[in-house]
């Protein structure tokens, strides 16, 4: 049967490739929203997102940090 005979390797590429995409979306929109603010469009619906998820991890200038970690990594690779 050639249904069950599909490449998994393919579909794995594929959502590396998506994630990959997907985190530098959410790098940038993080560095728009120290730069810019929470109120700009949609930068400020992550960037508030991701500063409630960390609210719950710990203090306030913690976000910072985290922000500028997550964004050299993503511009390390």
């Amino acid at each position: 049967m050639k249904f069950l005979n599909f490449d998994f390797s393919k579909i794995k590429k594929f959502l590396e490739k998506l994630t990959e995409v997907l985190l530098l979306v959410v790098a940038a929109s993080l560095l728009f929203g120290v730069l810019f603010g929470p109120e700009t469009a949609f930068v400020g619906s992550v960037y508030q997102n991701f500063v409630s998820i960390l609210e719950m991890v710990g203090q306030d200038g913690l976000i910072a940090l985290v922000s500028l970690i997550v964004i050299f990594a993503i511009l390390k690779k």
